[in-house]
């Protein structure tokens, strides 16, 4: 079915001759400025993929899909006024967008005054899934308990035993330093060095300095966007990394910025919810049509957001409906197979229960450096039960 409708959406248009009145309009907040700003096209290049495929199989209750963009400087309250000013004005009631914690957590509590639903395809945050669970609130990305337990994988796998810590200064970087620091602790390891960089360094000379001149046997780093980028580079103009025995991260390494990162991150592991080789003929075609439509390989970005994009066509097509609480409803437990395997939408906390994988950077056939997959654990085992401070309403 994912190949017909890839082959469709190649071949597909939006249609013309659709009023907007008929239309089934969906907010997409993307970031004008700033190291997310990166993050642009892995939003509205999947979005924009699915949402011809289905248009090209008639749309959802015989309405075509219709993408209206709101762009915004990044903060949370920049954010907050995109979601304001898509959901108010232009009465749009399904909203996607590149986010940090910070905005997910700004714009969840506001959703239900905003009569609006939120997918989110990117944070990890727990208390998102936790005591700040929200009703109109539903996250594709991988949580930090499951990048936790990847990271247990990831630790018993290297066999390595001492291990720094090179993170981003705020909320979610500072929880998956002690999340990494304990399960080291937890296998008989231990953390010698954690260090915390602002989001936004330009200079990590003083990082790079202290991490090399006591490398431990294995370096954790969380960096995302523009910032790793510059932290890669910097690191190779010294050979930092060539002095730890496994460079493990999670979002450093990514295939998000792979292409600007190129050879700087030769041989780092990456913790991800994706990689372009899972094997499976859904995928494969999936790959497939990406790279002819966008000329390279899909990542982690481009899933979770088509992820999301799914989840609403398959909770509008269950419902019947496109009323709010219909498809809220349809959502909470949503169970479809993916280009990933089998997913679920939990209804316990709105947190996607869907498989993770451990990549490692090399070297392609062309060349290039690339990303491959080394393991993939099933979303059952990686996902740890919903959590008791969640309190959804019924």
């Amino acid at each position: 079915m994912l190949k017909k409708l890839m082959m469709a959406a190649l071949a597909g248009a939006l249609g013309a001759g659709v009023g907007a009145q008929e239309t089934i309009k969906i907010g997409v907040m993307t970031i004008d400025t700033g190291p997310m700003a990166v993050y642009n096209n892995f939003v509205t290049q999947p979005i924009e993929m699915a949402v011809e495929a289905f248009n090209a199989q008639g749309g959802a209750l015989g309405r075509k899909y219709e993408i209206v963009q709101q762009a915004h400087s990044g903060p949370p309250a920049a954010a907050i006024a995109a979601a304001t000013k898509l959901a108010q004005q232009s009465n749009i009631s399904f909203l996607f967008g590149p986010n940090t914690s910070a905005i997910a957590s700004a714009i969840s509590p506001r959703l239900s005054d905003l009569n609006a639903l939120y997918f989110d395809s990117g944070s990890a945050l727990e208390d998102l899934i936790g005591k700040g669970c929200q009703p109109n609130y539903f996250r594709t990305s991988p949580s930090e308990s499951m990048v936790a337990n990847m990271m247990r994988t990831a630790v018993q796998r290297s066999g390595l035993k001492t291990w720094n810590i090179l993170t981003a200064d705020y909320s979610a970087g500072h929880d998956l330093a002690k999340q990494f620091t304990s399960v080291v602790q937890e296998m008989g390891g231990s953390v010698q060095t954690t260090l915390y960089a602002p989001l936004s360094a330009v200079d990590f000379g003083n990082y790079i300095s202290q991490l090399g001149a006591k490398p431990a046997e294995g370096l954790f780093i969380f960096f995302f966007g523009a910032t790793s980028i510059g932290l890669a580079k910097q690191q190779q103009q010294f050979g930092l990394f060539p002095k730890y025995k496994q460079v493990l991260s999670y979002n450093f390494a990514s295939d998000l910025t792979l292409p600007a990162l190129g050879d700087t991150v030769d041989g780092v592991s990456n913790i991800a919810g994706y990689g372009w080789d899972i094997p499976g003929e859904q995928n494969a075609a999936f790959v497939k049509a990406y790279e002819q439509r966008y000329k390279r390989k899909p990542n982690i970005g481009d899933i979770d957001n088509y992820l999301a994009m799914e989840s609403l066509h398959q909770a509008i097509l269950k419902a019947k409906s496109t009323d709010i609480n219909a498809v809220r409803t349809a959502l909470s437990g949503l169970k479809f197979n993916s280009m990933i395997g089998d997913v679920e939408l939990r209804a316990a906390d709105h947190q996607m229960v869907r498989p993770m994988v451990l990549l490692q950077v090399v070297k392609g056939s062309d060349g290039k450096s690339v990303s491959s997959m080394r393991h993939l654990e099933p979303g059952p085992k990686v996902t740890p039960p919903p959590s008791p401070e969640c309190k959804m309403p019924r």
